[in-house]
């Protein structure tokens, strides 16, 4: 059993833990390309013929959670040190060593503002905030998938129409205007959408897009690079831009085009299915309605505007459930508004196991996945009352095998004793954490009694 406790404390009390950990894994021979001297380790079972997942270890339960799973489920891993304080003392590099890892990989995200040693006995605030951004950039990331009950959101990254560049952001003096950079890199909006093309496609879903070209100048160079794909193939276009984006900027299109392989389409011309075009805009009320009627969709979105759907989306359940039983009680109907959801064959929860996987232009994606109140979560185990008195309920690690279970899933997809060996491994944490939700350290101790490991 695993000292998960004194994981936590050496975190908490900005310790050691570069040196704790290194002592819990192994130091392997793989490396990602270009940073020889890059501090990766390997754990679990690598010799029973399943392809290893790559995990960072950021902060607080991104980082307990994960070790605690790999210890139960015994899986072959790699694993790369991204803690806030260990990625702002080496500026940054360990986010491009996990970039460029060779593997299927997997990514938490914690709170993007977090404080950390400057080195000089006083605090700063981390570089690169959350490490999202630059970690993008670095690996080659193109695009964020979102599957969401009937919806799905291909997110476009980084196509941000504000500033990542520091050094361009200002303030002017004199009228206050705050001046940012538009940022929409064609290449990776390209790949974007060939991919949003590619998933109508092969899944028979409506294709739905969300871009502004009306007014924004970048959404419509975005729309020409859709248009130009749409070309000479068997896509049933119903809803149409009023102005189609190749004919409006063609010139700005073709540069793009000209930095893409020359095989881009390659295939492309037997690709079929419907797909609207919309301002973005109406998507979210658009999104509802597809949620209602069960309508199976992939929406195409910028950064921003993927960033803002998927949030709603992930929100849009518990009030539609909640305004569900107020028509129930209304009505004097005594029925859970919660069972009759499943009943009706809604699959959406609350957005908390929304799973995520960024497209790399190249090398296998990166599954990713969020904890916002993890930091405060922690807090409460350090603290000892993870209920806070019963108020809350102890932090639930169900997203941490769900996400692993996709990601080996990904990187195997022919071997299906392990994907049965995943479900079957789910079905007994859900089991575990199926009736009264146990304290963390009391789960992981159930968990390792029911769950025999890979390979064991």
């Amino acid at each position: 059993m695993l000292d998960l406790m004194n994981i936590a404390r050496t975190e908490a009390d900005g310790g050691d833990l570069l040196g704790l950990l290194s002592g819990l894994f192994e130091p392997t021979e793989m490396r990602p390309t270009g940073y020889p001297d890059a501090v990766i380790w390997q754990g679990g079972n690598h010799g029973g013929g399943v392809n290893p997942v790559a995990h960072s270890l950021t902060d607080a339960y991104a980082l307990l959670g994960t070790i605690a799973a790999c210890d139960v489920l015994g899986l072959p891993y790699y694993a790369v040190p991204m803690w806030s304080q260990y990625r702002h003392d080496l500026d940054l590099e360990p986010l491009a060593w996990f970039g460029n890892l060779p593997c299927t990989s997997i990514k938490w995200s914690t709170a993007g503002d977090a404080y950390v040693n400057d080195g000089k006995g006083g605090r700063v605030v981390v570089k690169g905030k959350s490490g999202n951004a630059p970690l993008r950039t670095q690996a080659g990331v193109y695009c964020n998938v979102r599957p969401y009950g009937c919806i799905t959101v291909v997110r476009s990254m980084p196509c941000l129409p504000y500033s990542q560049d520091r050094a361009a952001f200002t303030v002017d003096e004199t009228t206050g205007i705050v001046h940012s950079e538009m940022n929409t890199p064609g290449v990776q909006m390209a790949y974007a959408c060939r991919r949003f093309l590619q998933m109508v496609n092969d899944t028979g879903k409506l294709g739905r897009v969300a871009f502004k070209p009306t007014q924004a100048m970048e959404d419509g160079i975005n729309a020409g690079l859709l248009s130009w794909l749409l070309q000479d193939t068997k896509f049933d276009v119903g809803r149409k831009y009023a102005v189609d984006g190749y004919v409006e900027h063609r010139e700005r299109v073709d540069r793009i085009i000209a930095l893409l392989p020359k095989d881009f389409k390659a295939g492309m011309e037997n690709w079929s299915g419907r797909v609207e075009q919309h301002i973005s805009d109406t998507n979210y009320g658009l999104l509802l309605w597809d949620l209602i009627e069960k309508q199976d969709c992939i929406i195409l979105a910028t950064d921003l505007d993927g960033d803002r759907l998927t949030d709603l989306l992930a929100d849009v359940s518990d009030p539609l459930r909640a305004y569900g039983q107020r028509i129930l009680d209304h009505v004097g109907v005594d029925k859970k508004m919660n069972d009759l959801w499943g009943d009706m064959g809604y699959t959406t929860g609350n957005g908390r196991d929304m799973t995520s996987v960024m497209y790399r232009t190249d090398g296998p994606p990166i599954h990713e996945q969020t904890l916002g109140s993890a930091d405060a979560m922690l807090l409460r185990l350090l603290d000892g009352d993870e209920s806070m008195g019963g108020v809350k309920k102890p932090y639930d690690p169900r997203i941490h095998f769900v996400l692993i279970r996709d990601a080996y899933k990904d990187a195997n997809p022919d071997n299906t004793a392990l994907h049965q060996w995943l479900d079957s491994a789910l079905d007994s944490f859900d089991q575990v954490y199926g009736s009264e939700r146990p304290g963390f350290l009391q789960g992981y101790e159930k968990l390792k009694a029911s769950i025999k490991p890979w390979g064991a």
